[in-house]
């Protein structure tokens, strides 16, 4: 067990006090002091190690289950002793161009909370830290923890959001640029790009329902003065959301554009083959006309025949060049 507990601490008053390995126990000493609350943290727990937990507190065991296979979407659940919550903490990797999600569960009840990890992305320890040093909003009670994982989460969005727009102004610059690139390469990139937008998308769009819900009164084990908190953490989301949306469309409009100049650089260059044939053409042509067997062809018998038939070709041939040039086929 104790491999899988990152941290666990009981607080009264918004300080902080260590508390003993028997939950029940502190549990009960967090409930029969009031004002106080126990808050465990675990990072990936099997089943065996979440059992003890699971009794102690009393979760639900569809919650468990949940939070036990991970690969959950944004949600928040309501239970008759607790409440549930799934958020997807973002990272994203400037130099590898990656987006990636991890998850952060969150167990509301009567004097307690109790938050799982999975992966390595999580802003948990940073919010317990920040929390200790705030203890005004720790005595707020569970509730407020719940808004600080939110709102470091949803921040996070926002970071994250920005360092996207900045490598996609990039990406941008590339594909309009007056160089010619690897067209291969350019739309693989932006596909690529694509993909890691939708993964944050992933992670953003289904959290603005359980947003929009922990404003709503009645909801249990959240204080009503919390409310207005939840309204700016949603805030926040929907400019996440905003930033994530106009990513996308503006992907989609860089990938249409990338792939019309695909079509008019491979018409230009159609242009310019059929041009060339054109040249190559002519001579060929009166090349194979004297080049019968024939007795009787024009000025075959004339001396000044050969040169006349190669000056016609340069001269044919100067003016098609000309003509094709004018035109930007060549």
């Amino acid at each position: 067990m104790p491999s899988v507990i990152v941290d666990s601490a009981i607080y009264r008053d918004g300080r902080r006090a260590e508390c003993a390995t028997d939950f029940s126990r502190a549990l009960e000493e967090a409930r029969a002091k009031g004002d106080a609350f126990l808050w465990l943290g675990m990072h990936e727990p099997t089943e065996e190690e979440f059992a003890l937990v699971r009794s102690e507190f009393g979760l639900h065991p569809l919650a468990v289950e949940d939070a036990l296979k991970a690969h959950q979407r944004p949600k928040l659940e309501v239970y008759d002793d607790s409440l549930f919550m799934v958020l997807k903490p973002i990272t994203y990797d400037d130099e590898a161009a990656t987006v990636t999600a991890s998850e952060v569960m969150v167990f509301l009840g009567d004097a307690f909370v109790v938050t799982v990890r999975h992966g390595e992305a999580s802003p948990l320890a940073a919010v317990r830290r920040r929390l200790e040093e705030h203890r005004e909003i720790l005595r707020h009670g569970p509730g407020a923890v719940l808004y600080a994982v939110c709102d470091a989460v949803v921040d996070h969005y926002i970071e994250v959001a920005a360092e996207l727009q900045l490598d996609l102004e990039e990406l941008e610059a590339e594909v309009f640029a007056p160089v010619r690139r690897d067209t291969k390469n350019t739309a693989a990139e932006i596909y690529a790009f694509k993909r890691e937008v939708l993964e944050f998308r992933r992670a953003t769009g289904p959290l603005a329902a359980p947003m929009t819900l922990l404003q709503n009164p009645g909801v249990p084990f959240v204080h009503d003065h919390a409310r207005p908190f939840f309204r700016d953490v949603d805030d926040h989301l929907t400019r996440a959301n905003e930033s994530v949306e106009g990513l996308d469309r503006l992907l989609s409009d860089i990938l249409s554009a990338h792939l019309a100049q695909m079509g008019v650089r491979q018409n230009d260059d159609m242009r310019k083959i059929s041009a060339w044939a054109a040249l190559a053409a002519v001579p060929t042509l009166i090349a194979g006309i004297y080049g019968m067997n024939f007795d009787y062809m024009p000025e075959l018998k004339w001396h000044l025949g050969y040169p006349t038939v190669l000056l016609v070709m340069v001269i044919i041939e100067v003016s098609l060049y000309r003509l094709f040039k004018r035109r930007g086929w060549l």
